[in-house]
C-alpha cells in the first residue's frame, strides 16, 4: 500500500475516526475543523468522544507526525479530501446539505464524500468519489480497522480503485460501483436495520400479550442464518445520530421518486410507539405518575457512547415528565443535569426514594450493581428493565420485582410492599 496525503474535513465521530485510523495505517493526514477550541484540544491529544481506542490513535498519530489538526475547512496540499461534515435532518425530513455544499464549493482536490448524503448528490459534482461510512458509535475504531465491507462509488473506475487502495492493508471485501448505488447502500442498510429493530420490538409486545418469552423467541430466530443474530434485542426504541436521520432521508428520497415505502414507514411509526409503550406499562404498574419518583438507569441512546442524540431514553423521560413524574438518573457517561432530569453521580443516588427504577440503556455495568444496597434506597422495589440486561436471579433475590420487555407481567395489585418515605 502506497502512503498518501489525506485531508479530512470535520472532526466529529466520522471525521476524527477516519483521520486517526488513516494515520494509523501509515498515511499522512491533516484534519480540518471549524471549531477552533476543538482543534486546540485535539492537537493536545484531548478527545471528548467516548470511543474506545480513539484517543490512543490520536495520540499515536500526533506522536508519529502523521496526524495534525488545523482550523478551518480549506485543504490544498493533499491527494484526497474526505468530507466528513454533518448532514442533519431538515424540516421536510430530507438531509441538510449546506455544510457539504460549502466544502464542495471550494473545489478541494480529490473529493471523497464520506458524509451520508441523499442519493443522487455526488453525481452533481464531477470527479467526486462516494465512500459511505459504516461506523457504529462505541465501535468506530474497530469498524474502521476491521470493516465488514468497503464501498466506493465513482463515475471513473480508476478514481474508485485509487480510493479503495487507501484501505488495501485492511484486506476487506470491497464493492466498487457507481456514486448513486454507493449512496443508496448506506441508506438501504440503515433502513433495513431500523425495520429489523422495529420488528423485534413488536414481537416483544406480542410476547407480553401471549405469555411468551422474547428471549426464547429471538434465540430461536438468531440461529437461522437467513436472519442472523444482530439487532434482535428489544428495547425502548432505536435512536442515535444515524437511524432516525437516515430513515427519514430515505423516505424523502422515495417520495421524491414516486415510490411508496410502506415497510420503512411502518418501522418509523413503530419506533415512535415504543417510548409510549414503556410509559404505558410503567403507569399500569405504578399507578398515576403525577408526583411519582422514577429513577432512570441510562440516558445515552445506547451503551458505549456519550451520545444523547435522538436517545429513546430521553424520549421516555420527556413523556414521564409530561405526566408529572420527578426524574433522577444515572448514566456512566452523563455528568450534567438535563431538562427535567436530575443526573446523579451514582445509581444509589438516582434510586433514592424511587417508586420505580427503569433501565433505558444497556450499559453492561448495570448488571453488576449492588442490588441489595439499591433495595435499601428505593421507596418501592420495582425495576422495569426495558433492555433485558439485568441478572434476574440477583435482582429478585435482593427483593425487587423485575419487569422485562417481552415478558408478561403480573399486575401491581398482586404484590404488597411497604413504601419507604
Amino acid at each position: 500500500m502506497q502512503a498518501r496525503r489525506i485531508g479530512v474535513i470535520g472532526a466529529g465521530y466520522v471525521g476524527l475516526t477516519t483521520a486517526a485510523c488513516f494515520a494509523h495505517l501509515g498515511h499522512r493526514v491533516i484534519c480540518a475543523e471549524v471549531d477552533e477550541a476543538k482543534v486546540e484540544a485535539l492537537s493536545a491529544g484531548e478527545v471528548s468522544l467516548h470511543e474506545p481506542g480513539l484517543r490512543e490513535l490520536v495520540v499515536e498519530g500526533l506522536g508519529s507526525g502523521l496526524l495534525r489538526f488545523v482550523h478551518g475547512s480549506g485543504l490544498s496540499d493533499v491527494d484526497f479530501t474526505f468530507v466528513c461534515v454533518p448532514t442533519p435532518t431538515g424540516a421536510d425530513g430530507a438531509a441538510d446539505l449546506s455544510a457539504v455544499e460549502e466544502v464542495l464549493s471550494t473545489a478541494p482536490p480529490g473529493v471523497v464524500l464520506k458524509s451520508t448524503v441523499p442519493v443522487g448528490t455526488a453525481v452533481r459534482y464531477p470527479g467526486v468519489v462516494s465512500n459511505p461510512e459504516f461506523l457504529r458509535e462505541g465501535h468506530a475504531v474497530e469498524d474502521f480497522l476491521r470493516p465488514q465491507r468497503i464501498v466506493v462509488g465513482a463515475r471513473d473506475e480508476r478514481a474508485a480503485h485509487e480510493v479503495a487502495e487507501l484501505y488495501a492493508s485492511l484486506n476487506a471485501p470491497t464493492v466498487l460501483t457507481d456514486n448513486t448505488s454507493a449512496e443508496l447502500v448506506k441508506y438501504a442498510s440503515n433502513g433495513f436495520l431500523a425495520v429489523k429493530l422495529s420488528y423485534v420490538n413488536t414481537v416483544a409486545e406480542l410476547c407480553e400479550h401471549l405469555g411468551a418469552d422474547v428471549d426464547g423467541v429471538t434465540e430461536g430466530m438468531r440461529l437461522d442464518d437467513r436472519i442472523g443474530g444482530s439487532c434482535l434485542a428489544p428495547g425502548p426504541g432505536w435512536g442515535g445520530s444515524c437511524l432516525p436521520k437516515d430513515t427519514l432521508a430515505l423516505l424523502a428520497t422515495a417520495r421524491a421518486a414516486g415510490v411508496e415505502f410502506a415497510t420503512l414507514e411502518g418501522a418509523v411509526s413503530t419506533n415512535w410507539h415504543q417510548p409510549h409503550r414503556v410509559v404505558d406499562r410503567l403507569r399500569a404498574e405504578v399507578g398515576p405518575l403525577d408526583g411519582s419518583r422514577i429513577g432512570l438507569l441510562g440516558l445515552t441512546f445506547k451503551a458505549g457512547t456519550n451520545d444523547l442524540r435522538d436517545s429513546p431514553a430521553l424520549a421516555v423521560a420527556q413523556l414521564l415528565a409530561q405526566e408529572g413524574a420527578e426524574l433522577s438518573a444515572y448514566d456512566p457517561c452523563v455528568r450534567e443535569d438535563l431538562q427535567n432530569i436530575a443526573v446523579k453521580p451514582a445509581a444509589a443516588e438516582a434510586a433514592a426514594g424511587a417508586d420505580a427504577l427503569v433501565v433505558l440503556t444497556e450499559w453492561p455495568e448495570f448488571a453488576e450493581l449492588d442490588w441489595p444496597d439499591l433495595a435499601g434506597h428505593v421507596a418501592r422495589p420495582l425495576i422495569f428493565d426495558t433492555r433485558n440486561v439485568l441478572p434476574e436471579d440477583k435482582v429478585e433475590e435482593a427483593g425487587f420485582r423485575l419487569i422485562r420487555t417481552g415478558r408478561p407481567g403480573e399486575p401491581w395489585g398482586a404484590h404488597s410492599w411497604t413504601s419507604r418515605p
